[in-house]
């Protein structure tokens, strides 16, 4: 900006030695000179009129861009806050878990032996179902009185424990059961018992499940999380042989 104004300073002067030039010597000139003095002059200060003119324009643009510099600054410090505070549980598309998912709770059930060369004939993948996320629009249709004090992040948290349990069952369930350790294979027992014809190619936990794979209390509040499960229509409850079933939707 500080050449464009050396050369609007320049310019004016010029115009200043070429009027002073005038009036000396306008006495010793013929008029014809004079009258190309006179339109030089006057092309000059045309042209001057254009430079400032650009100038100015030139200053309206700089300070556009300045403001958008700013505005896409703020967005990018916007969007880099939302990329750092991402909810733990944003709902996402409804996917599957494959039995491969590591299991939070460090329980030896988890410990599954590795299975012998035989029975490593196909690495077919597994397909466990899993439970979509509640959104902020299904939460805040929950009723008041079944909600309580349960925040939107603590019943998406219950919803992964959940997810959680569900692949941890269902990878016990598909290994052989020559490659489980003792508690894995009692476990798997203890599945295949409380499975029934009403579950048959359903996914569903007890709640002794939730305790074995997860660190959640199952409690009166817990209890109040499956009523509002229940109410985005996640899971259903059935009930038989002395259990709880929760099946998922």
């Amino acid at each position: 900006m500080s050449d464009l104004q050396d050369i609007s300073n320049h310019i004016h002067d010029r115009l200043s030695s070429l009027q002073r030039m005038l009036d000396l010597s306008i006495i010793e000139l013929p008029p014809n000179k004079i009258k190309k003095l006179g339109q030089e002059l006057f092309s000059l200060e045309r042209l001057l009129e254009e430079f400032e003119k650009c100038v100015g324009q030139q200053k309206e643009q700089l300070k556009s861009l300045k403001e958008l510099d700013e505005s896409i600054q703020k967005d990018l410090k916007d969007a880099q806050h939302m990329k750092d505070n991402i909810p733990p549980h944003m709902p996402r598309k409804k996917g599957s878990v494959s039995e491969k998912e590591p299991v939070t709770k460090q329980n030896e059930a988890a410990d599954v032996q590795p299975p012998q060369a035989e029975n490593v004939k196909k690495t077919n993948k597994v397909i466990v179902r899993e439970m979509e996320s509640i959104t902020m629009q299904e939460y805040d249709s929950i009723p008041q009185y079944m909600k309580g004090r349960v925040s939107y992040d603590q019943l998406n948290t219950a919803v992964h424990s959940i997810n959680t349990t569900v692949a941890a069952k269902y990878k016990i369930l598909r290994q052989p059961v020559k490659a489980l350790n003792n508690h894995a294979r009692k476990l798997h027992q203890r599945f295949k018992d409380q499975d029934t014809k009403d579950t048959k190619g359903q996914h569903f936990i007890v709640e002794d499940d939730i305790r074995e794979f997860t660190h959640m209390k199952v409690d009166k509040r817990f209890q109040g999380i499956l009523n509002m499960l229940r109410h985005c229509q996640r899971l259903r409850e059935l009930r038989g042989g002395g259990l709880t079933r929760y099946i998922l939707l």
